[in-house]
C-alpha cells in the first residue's frame, strides 16, 4: 500500500454543489477565516450582518458578498430559501441570534457552545426546539494534517492507538481579541477546547477528567492561559494535552503539536497556526513505522487556518443534501464536548488528592 498517496489524497467533506451562505458577524475570525476559506472552496456567500455596518460593508467589498444588513431580520428577510447560516457571533450572543433564525434552517455556531454547560445545554434546547440542523465549527477535525493522521491510522498500519498527546508551547497574543481581558474562563473554553474535540472524535467520550489550568505572571490580568488535561480512557491508554501560551523566548524551542502512538507506529502533526500566530507557520504531518529508521514527512494540501473551515461548512452542507449520512459536529455531539470542558474546570477548581499523612 502506498501510504503516501492515502495521505495525501484525503479530503473533507463537500456538497456537489454548495448553497449560499448567510455570514452572521464580520469580526476577526470571519475576516481571517470563514471567508478566505469559503472563497478558496468557491462556496457562496450571498450576504452578510452585522451591527457594524461599516465593518460588515469592508467585507463585502473585499469578498464581493452583494449583500450587507444591519440587522437578522433583515439578512433573513433577504436570504435565500435554501441559505445556510454561518453564525460567527461571540458565545454570549449565541442564543439571541439563534432565536432570529428561520425554524428549520441548517447553521454553523462559531466555538464554544456558549461559555458554560448550563449555556450550552439551553443552545442544545434551542436548536431542537427550532428544528434547526446545527454543527458547531469544531474546525480542527477538518484540518488538513488531522484527516491525514485520520486516513494513514484507517489502513491498520499504525496499529492499535494506545497513547495521544496535544503539547502547546507558544506565545499567544492574547490581546487580539479584547473581549478576552474580562472573560472569566480562557484557555480551556477559547484554546484547549479545540484540542479537548479532537481527542473524543478519536475515542469518544472519557470516563473521567483530571485538569489543572492556571493564570501566567506574563499576563496577570487575564484568567488561565496554561493547562494540562489529563483524560481518561482506561489502563491501556495514556491522553494528555499541556498548554502553556506564555513561551515567549526563542522560537526554535516553540512546539505546537498533536501525536499519536501506535503498536506498530507513531505520527505527528504539527499545527503552525500556534507558531507566530497570526501569521504561524505551515502545517505537517509526519510518521514512522516500526522498523523504519527514520520519519516520514508528507505533503499535506493546506493549513489548519483557513482550510480547515472549508470542512466544518461543507460537512454541514453535505449533510444536509443527503449527501453524507454523518455530521460529526452537529450540537448533539458538540454538547459532549462541552461537558468534557466543563469536568476539566471542575476537576481544577477541585484540586488534586492531598498528601497522605504518615503513619507515625
Amino acid at each position: 500500500m502506498d501510504l503516501q498517496s492515502v495521505v495525501q489524497e484525503a479530503v473533507a467533506p463537500r456538497p456537489k454543489v454548495a448553497r449560499p451562505i448567510v455570514m452572521v458577524g464580520s469580526g476577526g475570525i470571519a475576516r481571517d477565516a470563514h471567508l478566505p476559506a469559503y472563497a478558496k472552496a468557491g462556496f457562496p456567500v450571498a450576504a452578510i450582518v452585522d451591527l457594524d455596518r461599516e465593518q460588515a460593508e469592508a467585507l463585502a467589498k473585499r469578498f464581493g458578498i452583494p449583500y450587507v444588513a444591519s440587522t437578522i431580520g433583515e439578512a433573513v428577510a433577504y436570504a435565500p430559501a435554501d441559505a445556510v447560516f454561518d453564525v460567527t457571533v461571540p458565545a454570549p450572543a449565541l442564543t439571541t441570534v439563534l432565536a432570529q433564525l428561520p425554524d428549520g434552517v441548517p447553521a454553523l455556531l462559531q466555538k464554544p457552545m456558549g461559555e458554560t454547560l448550563a449555556e450550552a445545554t439551553e443552545i442544545l434546547r434551542l436548536c431542537r426546539t427550532k428544528g434547526l440542523t446545527a454543527a458547531v465549527n469544531f474546525q480542527l477535525r477538518w484540518a488538513p494534517n488531522m484527516l491525514a493522521a485520520r486516513a494513514l491510522h484507517a489502513t491498520g498500519a499504525l496499529g492499535e492507538i494506545h497513547d495521544m498527546e496535544v503539547k502547546i508551547s507558544t506565545h499567544q497574543p492574547w490581546e487580539l481579541w479584547s473581549f478576552l481581558a474580562t472573560a472569566p474562563r480562557l484557555e480551556i473554553l477559547y484554546h484547549s477546547i479545540h484540542y479537548v474535540d479532537l481527542v473524543r472524535s478519536w475515542f469518544g467520550n472519557p470516563l473521567g477528567v483530571w485538569a489543572k489550568t492556571v493564570r501566567s505572571p506574563t499576563t496577570p490580568d487575564l484568567a488561565a492561559t496554561k493547562s494540562v488535561i489529563v483524560l481518561d480512557y482506561g489502563d491501556s491508554k495514556r491522553v494528555f494535552i499541556t498548554t502553556n501560551h506564555s513561551h515567549g523566548f526563542h522560537p526554535k524551542r516553540q512546539e505546537s503539536f498533536v501525536q499519536w502512538q501506535g503498536m506498530d507506529g507513531a505520527m505527528r502533526a504539527q499545527m503552525g497556526v500556534n507558531l507566530d500566530y497570526p501569521k504561524g507557520k505551515p502545517d505537517t504531518f509526519e510518521h514512522i513505522l516500526r522498523g523504519d529508521t527514520e520519519w516520514s514527512e508528507s505533503p499535506v494540501r493546506g493549513n489548519w487556518f483557513p482550510d480547515a473551515f472549508m470542512g466544518s461548512m461543507g460537512s454541514l452542507q453535505a449533510f444536509v443534501q443527503g449527501e453524507a449520512t454523518m455530521l460529526p459536529t452537529s450540537v448533539e455531539d458538540a454538547i459532549d464536548t462541552m461537558r468534557t470542558v466543563e469536568a476539566a474546570y471542575l476537576s481544577s477548581e477541585r484540586g488534586g488528592v492531598a498528601l497522605p499523612e504518615l503513619g507515625w
